[in-house]
């Protein structure tokens, strides 16, 4: 009995331990909780020929990563240099891409091959960022450098679509307008600089450009364009770097706007009429603008009749504009002032011969001076012998400039609200900016851009020193 009692308890030890081993085994079943997300870029595990191949014949290269690889928008992002007819087929399986080559090779020469942003990984889209393959069919690879910048003259800022191209010093002027150029490279962001490695012992002819139609040539003077005036010798270091100031010679037209309706719309939209911009009280420091919704065959002046509350008739300049849509009142307007502006229904029509509706009487008030800031400014660093001109922008437009005299400039009345400042050298003192114009070799003017924005507040004394 004693022998049944002990296997007894032996048998229900081992399933209990049988149960415990299975339910901590099940509780061990489930899908995996994963780990921190993959934030590394692919890494390049072997190249066949090896990067910094020498004495290169071939016209096929390979370059197996560590990780599934995907090549995206390669005709943006891909850069060669020396700049090919054709360029290269690029294409990729798994974890392997594939280069080959369709130009011919030139003799003793160093070639690298960018990516840009077009290699990631599969699944997280990690960038590989400026992968740059090297070889050289002499026997020697080139390491000398070009190194600088390049800013927008108009702005100060950085525009990353602008590429940097280079041509051998003896190349004509011509040659950036007719051919493609021997090197090409891309801005680093958000600094706008540039580094072309690789390069042989020689000198360079270097220009910036926008390239809007990918023909790596200057062909329009609405693309920003720049430009210096020597030829640079490429260096082992890149201790004396090269400013480039972009321009556009022209503006470019903005595309007309193109409407599709039907029906009632469409009769709305041939209907002649106008907007102001009066929305409360009038700007003392502006015009008063009226706004068309159609160019004007006729526009007769005395149409447009401004009076006190008594109808009384008071001064004022018409201008007009370009387009032929929109006309400006301009006055010194005296604060907290009642005004009427009549707008005679016969005094205008359109280019088809609509006329307004009827005649308009908009009764309006200008704005007190407690609306506004007083605004200070000091510059004590400023070279006064360049015609600095002091830009206030909004929205990446000049609202309001002014040329600086001295070191220190104010305004007893300035619109509040937030901006961005610039300061233009004008160096023809015209008040505006100028483009430059490759023919003539005559540089843009060059603005200051700074980072800070300027907080101007109604009824408050604004004041700020600015470095430069």
């Amino acid at each position: 009995m004693k022998f049944s009692n002990i296997f007894y308890s032996l048998i229900v030890s081992f399933i209990v331990a049988v149960c415990v081993v299975h339910v901590v085994g099940c509780a061990q079943i489930g899908n995996p909780t994963g780990g921190p997300k993959d934030t590394l870029p692919p890494k390049l595990v072997a190249a066949d020929p090896d990067m910094n191949t020498t004495n290169f014949t071939g016209n096929k290269i390979t370059m197996d990563f560590d990780e599934y690889i995907n090549v995206k928008d390669i005709q943006t992002n891909l850069l060669v240099s020396p700049y090919p007819k054709k360029n290269p087929t690029i294409t990729f399986k798994g974890k392997t891409v594939t280069i080959k080559l369709k130009d011919t090779l030139k003799a003793n020469t160093t070639y690298a091959i960018n990516f840009g942003n077009g290699l990631v990984d599969v699944h997280e889209g990690n960038i590989y960022k400026n992968l740059t393959y090297v070889f050289s069919t002499g026997s020697t690879i080139d390491s000398l450098k070009i190194s600088g910048s390049v800013v927008v003259a108009e702005t100060g800022k950085v525009d990353s679509t602008i590429l940097v191209l280079l041509y051998p010093a003896d190349a004509p002027d011509s040659a950036v307008q007719k051919f493609k150029p021997q090197y090409v490279t891309r801005l680093m962001m958000p600094s706008g600089k540039f580094v072309f490695t690789h390069l042989p012992a020689k000198s360079f002819r270097i220009y910036a450009l926008e390239d809007k139609g990918g023909s790596k040539t200057y062909n329009s003077p609405t693309e920003e364009f720049a430009f210096i005036d020597s030829t640079l010798q490429a260096s082992t270091s890149t201790n004396n770097p090269v400013t480039l100031f972009a321009y556009a010679e022209q503006k470019a037209k903005p595309a007309p706007a193109t409407t599709t309706s039907t029906g009632k719309s469409s009769k709305a939209s041939k209907k002649f009429k106008y907007t102001t911009s009066l929305n409360g009280a009038q700007d003392i420091l502006s015009g008063l603008e009226i706004d068309f919704n159609a160019p004007l065959k006729e526009f007769d002046e005395s149409k447009i009749i401004l009076t006190d509350t008594f109808y009384k008739k008071v001064p004022f300049r018409i201008l007009t504009d370009s387009t032929g849509q929109k006309v400006t009142l301009k006055r010194t307007w005296k604060p907290e002032e009642n005004y009427k502006l009549i707008i005679v229904k016969d005094g205008f029509s359109d280019t088809l011969g609509n006329f307004l509706n009827k005649t308009d009487t908009i009764s309006f008030k200008t704005k007190k001076e407690s609306d506004y800031g007083t605004l200070i400014l000091r510059f004590p660093n400023i070279d006064l012998s360049k015609h600095p001109v002091i830009q206030f922008v909004q929205n990446n437009v000049v609202v309001e400039s002014a040329s600086l005299k001295s070191t220190e400039w104010h305004a007893d009345l300035f619109n509040p609200g937030e901006y961005s400042l610039r300061i233009l050298y004008d160096t023809n003192d015209n008040g505006v900016w100028d483009p430059g114009n490759y023919l003539k070799k005559i540089q843009p003017e060059k603005v200051i851009s700074f980072d800070q924005t300027l907080k101007i507040k109604a009824d408050w004394d604004n004041e700020r020193e600015i470095k430069l």
